[in-house]
């Protein structure tokens, strides 16, 4: 399809190296391409932000799907006046809400890793943040009695990450979350703009000069403010720098299939 001539456009969703890949291929024939790739969300806790609602988004947003989506949140941020308020609370919901198990069992509702390859890198991301010092709060193996029945591992909340782990800087794709601390706006973006992606990302504050200032600042194509939600069939989708090139969904998705065409017709 990539070095076909009839075919004029290429639309692909996965990893950021396939697309590269598909992208250089195309690239022959000079096709038209759209590329939804990866991603490595921050979600941002500012010091004034609603720190339950917060709390409350981030479970969705980061263990959808057990943590396996290209918009999950893989970076956490929180400002260091709330942080300890802000795992407390992030934790118990976590305990409360999360039941892994068997997807059709009554009251699961978190189930197990798609492959093996992905299950062994959360446990060598997780043990290398631990090697440097992170500590882990919730979770961190796979459950006793079903792991051997499937690629299962516990919903894992890890405090005190520095930037100089796998974590902080490639996307997890599994139900690890890592909550680092920030003291300052400017520092935390310059840490949330740190990598080569840009797909989804969220902070919550309810300063409005911050929260404009922050949305145009983050390096991503799509912002959600006070919510872990952002994507819907009417809204744009897709990422900025090695997170992929064009949108899908909305009016905007629709365009990314056509050629403008100039005619000047005198009569």
């Amino acid at each position: 399809l990539t070095t076909n001539e009839t075919i004029r456009k290429v639309s692909f969703t996965g990893s950021t190296a396939v697309g590269k890949l598909l992208s250089g291929q195309a690239a022959g024939t000079i096709k038209k391409v759209s590329m939804e790739l990866g991603g490595n969300a921050p979600f941002i806790v500012f010091e004034d932000a609603d720190i339950k609602a917060a709390a409350e988004q981030l479970i969705g947003c980061k263990f959808r799907n057990s943590g396996q989506t290209c918009v999950c949140a893989n970076r956490i941020y929180v400002h260091e006046s709330v942080y300890d308020e802000f795992v407390a609370k992030f934790t118990d919901l976590v305990k409360q809400r999360l039941h892994i198990g068997h997807g059709l069992s009554e009251g699961v509702n978190f189930g197990p890793m798609i492959t093996e390859r992905g299950l062994h890198k959360i446990e060598d991301q997780l043990k290398r943040a631990v090697n440097a010092g992170a500590r882990v709060v919730l979770g961190g193996k796979r459950p006793e009695g079903i792991s051997a029945k499937g690629y299962f591992f516990e919903p894992t909340v890890l405090v005190d990450v520095t930037d100089d782990v796998p974590m902080s800087c490639e996307e997890s794709f599994g139900p690890l979350c890592p909550i680092f601390r920030f003291s300052s706006e400017e520092e935390v973006v310059a840490r949330a703009n740190s990598v080569p992606v840009g797909l989804a990302g969220y902070f919550f504050s309810r300063d409005i000069g911050r929260v404009f200032r922050v949305a145009e600042a983050l390096e991503v194509g799509m912002v959600g403010v006070n919510t872990g939600t952002i994507s819907s069939e009417v809204s744009p989708f897709g990422g900025v720098k090695e997170s992929g090139i064009g949108r899908e969904g909305s009016r905007y998705g629709i365009d990314e299939y056509l050629n403008i065409k100039l005619m000047n017709i005198c009569l």
